[in-house]
């Protein structure tokens, strides 16, 4: 949505689980005189009633409604409520994302208040939001020793978090919730994620301490094993070395043209939490096999595209990055491809058969780049002995669009 159709301004203000009492004399004016009040039901009861005020719930589903939302207070000064502090996962960056005049009044985080609780300083964790998302987002951030704040998404959070954690081998990680932080009615409650059956409020914020023997590596090549698959796998010293050259980096968009079980997508996107992945799929099981490998690696928000190359290409933002890693040879990919490249874009295709060799050659010719064969081989038992088994060669294209 463009800055045209929405409010002129959007005051958030910030306000803890306390209510409206520990507001500051200038917080609670600008909600007082607000002519519109939005925010949550929760919020809004916590406001004394004022004569002639409109006061407007966030639709539900948000997403959705919320454009209608902005479009009927277009060109209008409106006051919002939300949780603590608003641009920590909140409202506002929402509203800052869809082109609105934003003003932030926060109040303290949850996240501070428990940082605070927990002792915990800032640079000794990381936080995760599954407010609106999978709860999988949490397994991205675990690592034996890490300390996680999970902002929740309601009561049922904590216990679906214990549960993914143990099906993932966390199952040992200590957990504390944290409910109704800075409230009369504040709470803690601590155990472990196996044997965790503890009743949460609705506000919670939940304090990871990760233990146990899950899959905790950011770098590239991850255990073939880690993927479910059909056969169609980019197995990992081959994975290793194409992630290396499309070098992932922070915001960045890869296409993964043709992708199999989806690991190198995957692993682009467990390199920073704000990597993005468009994975293109022609065959429908495999386009389900990739997401469900996806959520069970931490990066569940990872885009599935189920068609065939280049028609399903068609539309999709420009990329950062492209992997093909099927489909090489099929009239118009590799052209759609290079022309798709944002500057300074990098492109990595595979071939395994003569006829996609042929092709990578006459483009290494065409366009330069670097041309690469790799052949790897690993020793398994041969009678009594052990022997190298060879793996089938694959011809690598690389080439970079220069930045300017």
């Amino acid at each position: 949505m463009s800055a045209t159709g929405v409010p002129a301004e959007v005051v958030v203000v910030g306000i803890g689980a306390e209510g409206f009492a520990s507001l500051s004399p200038s917080s609670q004016s600008l909600v007082l005189e607000a002519p519109v009040l939005w925010g949550g039901s929760r919020h809004l009861g916590l406001v004394p009633p004022v004569s002639g005020q409109e006061r407007v719930p966030w639709p539900s589903p948000l997403s959705s409604g919320l454009p209608s939302l902005l479009a009927s207070y277009a060109g209008r000064r409106v006051v919002a409520l939300a949780s603590g502090d608003p641009l920590v996962s909140g409202i506002a960056t929402t509203l800052l994302d869809l082109g609105v005049s934003v003003r932030v009044v926060p109040a303290v985080s949850s996240v501070a208040l428990a940082r605070a609780r927990m002792g915990w300083s800032s640079s000794s964790h990381s936080v995760v939001t599954v407010v609106g998302r999978s709860i999988s987002t949490v397994l991205r951030e675990c690592a034996p020793g890490r300390r996680v704040l999970v902002l929740s998404s309601d009561a049922s959070t904590p216990a679906a978090v214990a549960e993914l954690l143990t099906s993932a081998g966390w199952g040992s990680s200590s957990m504390t919730v944290l409910g109704d932080l800075g409230s009369p009615s504040e709470s803690s409650v601590s155990g472990v994620a196996s044997s965790w059956s503890e009743s949460a409020p609705a506000l919670n914020v939940i304090a990871l301490e990760v233990a146990g023997s899950g899959l905790a590596s950011w770098a590239p090549g991850l255990p073939d094993s880690a993927y479910e698959n059909d056969g169609q796998l980019t197995k990992r010293d081959l994975r290793a070395s194409a992630l290396a050259r499309l070098m992932p980096a922070p915001g960045q968009l890869l296409w993964d043209v043709g992708a199999g079980a989806g690991s190198v997508g995957i692993e682009w996107m467990r390199a920073h939490p704000t990597c993005r992945t468009i994975a293109i799929e022609s065959n429908s099981e495999r386009a389900a096999r990739i997401a469900r490998n996806a959520s069970a690696l931490g990066v569940p928000d990872l885009q599935v595209v189920e068609g065939r190359a280049p028609d399903a290409l068609a539309g999709l933002p420009a990329p950062d990055a492209i992997l093909i890693g099927g489909g090489a040879t099929r009239e118009g990919v590799l052209d759609i491809c290079l022309a798709a490249l944002k500057p300074g874009g990098r492109l990595v295709v595979h071939g395994v058969t003569l006829e996609t060799e042929t092709l990578l050659a006459r483009a290494y010719a065409d366009h330069g780049g670097a041309l690469t064969r790799i052949g790897v081989e690993t020793a398994e038992p041969i009678g009594t002995f052990s022997g190298w088994t060879p793996a089938r060669a694959v011809t690598q294209w690389t080439w970079s669009l220069p930045t300017g």
